[in-house]
């Protein structure tokens, strides 16, 4: 009887949470997005014969289900406590924590990404920028700091950078490798912190050529917290966030920053937009393909090209001092092809990639 009674208590318990969850599934409202996986959430499909007898409906329905499921963010976060703390497992799905700082793995080295971003780098150069000072410069991103020391894998940056220095003949290297630490990144985003790159803006100009120096100029700090970068999310383990600092001064706010796709004036700093899906868009409102940031106050008519992913938006605003204007070229969102139909090259002195090794090793997103 005792037996019995148990059984008919777990059955009851059983059938009550199956239910309680279709319930609160069914009672609960779609999201749009997802704020901790910075990314939009699928929406329930349309029915139709066509879709029903193809199997599709049934395909995009099961990713509708678990993208809107309830408790969805607690459950990702019980599963990354287990792998972390139960099963001892040194990442969850390629995302690991060492002393408070969240990264993710970048393995194995992709030499022919590498070999198509040096091609890449030439064509570009070959076809615009032979009489413009050209200039490329490799970011490290953390796993060079963090991830062989602490047992993770790691590409071969040394590879890598070598890769590029021997399929790239006519541009000059600017190492930074030697520049930066892991002190110098977010620790719950892959981006740097802009507050700590005075001396990389510095090393940058000085190799450029240009005299100006961003450790010469007055600037205020303005904080914005707590900042929780794209890497909280996608560990889904409790960590404390970081603070977004941005630095400004009375040329940076002065400045006007043209979007050459909508013809429209904005600003290098958009603090509204830290309460967004990603919080990076303060700086030059997040990815854009094609923008030109004119300096009113820049004693010289020396302008620059930098072509960038997103690593670029927050040190362009340091470079300024020693231009009148940057226009920042991202190549995961514009056809290299069509460039000279935007850009008057002629109007430029100065050309810099600046790309993290993270693009170099997927440089096929380039365009």
């Amino acid at each position: 009887m005792r037996n019995n009674t148990r059984n008919i208590i777990t059955i009851i318990l059983f059938i009550t949470i199956i239910f309680g969850f279709m319930i609160g599934n069914f009672a609960a409202p779609d999201k749009e997005v997802s704020a901790s996986e910075r990314r939009t959430l699928a929406k329930l499909p349309e029915f139709s014969m066509q879709k029903l007898f193809s199997g599709d409906f049934f395909s995009d329905f099961d990713k509708y289900s678990l993208d809107q499921f309830i408790f969805r963010d607690d459950f990702r976060g019980f599963k990354a406590f287990v792998k972390y703390n139960i099963l001892r497992q040194k990442d969850n799905n390629g995302i690991y924590m060492v002393n408070g700082i969240i990264n993710k793995l970048e393995y194995p080295l992709n030499e022919k990404s590498v070999l198509n971003a040096a091609n890449k780098l030439n064509d570009i150069y070959n076809r615009y920028l032979r009489d413009i000072n050209t200039k490329y410069a490799v970011i490290p991103d953390k796993n060079y700091f963090l991830a062989s020391e602490n047992g993770y894998l790691s590409i071969d940056y040394s590879r890598m950078t070598g890769l590029m220095d021997e399929n790239i003949s006519e541009i000059g290297y600017i190492d930074l490798f030697k520049s930066l630490s892991i002190d110098d990144y977010y620790r719950t985003d892959i981006h740097w912190d802009q507050d700590r790159l005075i001396g990389v803006a510095d090393k940058i100009l000085e190799e450029m050529g240009n005299a100006a120096r961003a450790s010469d100029a007055k600037f205020t700090r303005r904080e914005l917290y707590p900042f929780y970068g794209s890497y909280y999310g996608q560990a889904a383990v409790k960590a404390n966030p970081d603070t977004l600092v941005y630095l400004t001064n009375s040329t940076l706010e002065s400045a006007m920053v043209f979007d050459h796709y909508s013809g429209t004036y904005g600003k290098i700093y958009e603090p509204e937009r830290f309460t967004g899906i990603d919080p990076y868009d303060v700086f030059l409102s997040g990815p854009q393909p094609l923008l030109t940031i004119e300096n009113p106050d820049s004693p010289t008519n020396r302008g620059l090209i930098l072509i960038r992913d997103s690593f670029g938006s927050s040190i362009a605003p340091l470079l300024l001092c020693g231009y009148s204007k940057i226009t920042l070229v991202d190549l995961r969102m514009i056809s290299a092809e069509i460039l000279g139909s935007y850009i008057d090259f002629t109007e430029y002195q100065d050309a810099l990639f600046l790309y993290s090794t993270s693009t170099l090793n997927n440089s096929y997103m380039l365009k």
